[in-house]
């Protein structure tokens, strides 16, 4: 009777390890899940931003067009190589995420906050813009700096995340379909971990 009872209880021990370790897994892996949402809603965004782009320069081309479009293209390739390496499916829209301003277009005054204290490690404080805009990255290489459909190459533009409280200024160097649109390096800087969207942004005019 003994030796039936240490078995029983030898078994009841290995399910309930066997029950924790189920627990442990499913956890792990809707983390992992949702991880990989956040990242692949990024990347929609930023693959939808950069055709909106192309197509706008298509319907009013200029002497620069060919050469904005075959960047962008470059920039399309390079962001779909990311959504292949994160398993993120190329055809499914961003969830939860606001559509570009078109361009030219400008927020109501009405919804423009008023300007805030600059982010940790940026003193300049400027009129806050575009409220309400989401920010991601355009994919494209070289040292900080932004593109826009709302303000001219040269404007300078802070981008502060307000979920980590991290800013950088950054200057407009070329167009888009977005308000601010950061290329990498930019992005690095304010960037959550693992995140390729800013859903809490403020972005203010400094320049």
């Amino acid at each position: 009777m003994s030796r039936k009872k240490t078995l029983s209880r030898k078994k009841q021990l290995a399910l309930l390890a066997g029950a924790a370790a189920l627990v442990a897994g499913t956890a792990v892996v809707m983390t992992g899940t949702s991880q990989a949402s956040v990242a692949c809603d990024g990347l929609a965004t930023a693959l939808s931003n950069n055709e909106q782009f192309i197509a706008g320069q298509r319907a009013n081309p200029d002497a620069q067009s060919d050469a904005r479009i075959a960047n962008r293209e470059a920039v399309i390739e390079q962001i779909k190589r990311q959504q292949a390496a994160s398993g993120c499916d190329a055809g499914a829209p961003p969830e939860d995420v606001a559509a570009p301003p078109a361009e030219g277009s400008a927020p109501p005054a009405d919804e423009a906050a008023p300007p805030a204290e600059g982010g940790a490690g940026e003193g300049a404080v400027g009129e806050v813009v575009c409220a309400g805009s989401t920010v991601t990255l355009s994919g494209e290489g070289g040292a900080p700096a932004a593109s826009s459909g709302e303000f001219p190459v040269g404007t300078q533009l802070k981008v502060t995340n307000l979920d980590n409280s991290k800013s950088t200024t950054v200057e407009v160097t070329s167009a888009s379909g977005s308000c601010a649109l950061l290329n990498n390096a930019a992005f690095e800087q304010v960037r959550e971990p693992g995140k390729f969207l800013i859903r809490n942004a403020r972005i203010e005019r400094v320049g």
